[in-house]
């Protein structure tokens, strides 16, 4: 949102303020003026000292999150379920997503290609199932984030979306501000049974996490929460 426009008032104050800002720096430098010159002080600094000991030691793989993340992004994945098919209708190949297949899930994919370019995309990693008639799919988006916070700003907008159907939302146990929302309604065609969904978003470092739960009934609070948590325990 664009912010909020300062009124008359406000507008009238801060001229006044440069004004008078003004006036007292000419009053300033005619009073300067008819001063001597101050010797200014010697440039010399102590000796400083250097720290003695060792170095601290870097972080192991296990604390520095960095070497996970930067490593192969698709074994940070929830695994498939036992039991659980294989989906074959993911955008991607080989469990990546490249720019144009990631731009591809959304309803204006040349609008968002352009978007995800200025937003520092890198890559992002899928991996979807089918156990019974619940399918399940999970993205992983990684942004290089040189510029912005883009992760956060992604799942802002996800749930923004998110928030403007009739759901139910919960926070995500372990985030600051991821949310699981369950739709209350299904979508239904004439030929089809109703299709149930429930969605999770949140991030954590330079990563967006996207949840996507169908199912021909209703998906409990309990299924969508719990692959949530799962999937960001292991980031």
């Amino acid at each position: 949102m664009r912010p909020r426009r300062r009124g008359r008032t406000a507008l009238l104050i801060a001229g006044a303020a440069v004004l008078g800002l003004v006036a007292g720096t000419c009053a300033g430098y005619l009073v300067q003026a008819d001063r001597e010159p101050t010797k200014l002080p010697s440039l010399s600094q102590p000796k400083l000292t250097q720290a003695e000991g060792e170095a601290p030691e870097p972080l192991s793989a296990a604390r520095d999150r960095r070497v996970r993340t930067d490593g192969d992004l698709r074994k940070l994945l929830l695994k498939k379920p036992r039991g659980a098919k294989s989906a074959e209708w993911l955008s991607g190949a080989d469990g990546w997503m490249d720019l144009a297949d990631y731009a591809g899930t959304f309803e204006e994919p040349g609008a968002v290609f352009g978007e995800l370019i200025s937003e520092e995309f890198r890559r992002a990693a899928v991996v979807g199932w089918e156990d019974g008639d619940q399918t399940v799919e999970i993205r992983l988006v990684q942004f290089r984030q040189e510029e912005s916070t883009a992760a956060a700003d992604s799942t802002d907008d996800s749930q923004y979306w998110a928030e403007t159907e009739d759901v139910d939302s919960w926070v995500v146990p372990g985030t600051e501000d991821g949310m699981a929302y369950v739709y209350a309604d299904p979508e239904s065609e004439p030929g089809y049974l109703p299709l149930y969904s429930a969605e999770a978003f949140a991030w954590r470092g330079d990563i967006a996490m996207q949840v996507f739960a169908y199912d021909t009934k209703p998906i409990t609070k309990k299924t969508i929460m719990s692959l949530a948590e799962r999937q960001m325990e292991r980031l």
